[in-house]
């Protein structure tokens, strides 16, 4: 069938999980890592999604956008992706929608990463013997000096 021979506002976006088949068709609308995937629209339809912050998060403010073309079944999923952690709206655009985009608002909300905390290092007391002091010495004396010997001459007479 020929893009654009079908009614063109008939297919359904859904927020997926990272870890979520594309083949599931439910709306996961509290996610971490997720991507967007389409049903059902008419073969390749090409489609441009904006997110926007959204109360109480953010001021409507576009935060991520793109373009994707649909498979022949008129399917498709953006790349895997992540926001900070808040509120937003998907608003998916395409060629022979009849009146507003489609919409879907979720959450995005990842665990703040656990410091794994880092064990002290074990100390453990070692007893060595004592070396052996050398013994003590007395310093060394100086020699004493020669004790002068007094010489009497006998003189002569």
């Amino acid at each position: 069938m020929a893009a654009g021979a079908r009614n063109g506002d008939n297919g359904t976006v859904k927020i997926h999980r990272s870890t979520t088949p594309v083949t599931d068709r439910r709306n996961e609308p509290h996610v971490c890592v997720f991507y967007l995937d389409a049903f059902g629209f008419d073969p390749g339809q090409s489609v441009s999604w904006q997110i926007k912050s959204w109360p109480p998060t953010g001021d409507r403010a576009v935060v991520a956008s793109g373009a994707l073309a649909l498979d022949s079944n008129g399917g498709g999923r953006t790349g895997d992706m992540t926001l900070q952690n808040g509120h937003y709206k998907l608003f998916w655009n395409f060629t022979g929608e009849h009146g507003f985009a489609k919409q879907k608002v979720f959450w995005v909300a990842c665990a703040a990463p656990t410091a794994t905390p880092t064990p002290s290092p074990t100390v453990t007391p070692t007893t060595t013997a004592p070396s052996p002091s050398p013994s003590p010495t007395s310093p060394a004396l100086p020699a004493p000096a020669p004790t002068p010997v007094k010489t009497t001459l006998p003189v002569p007479g």
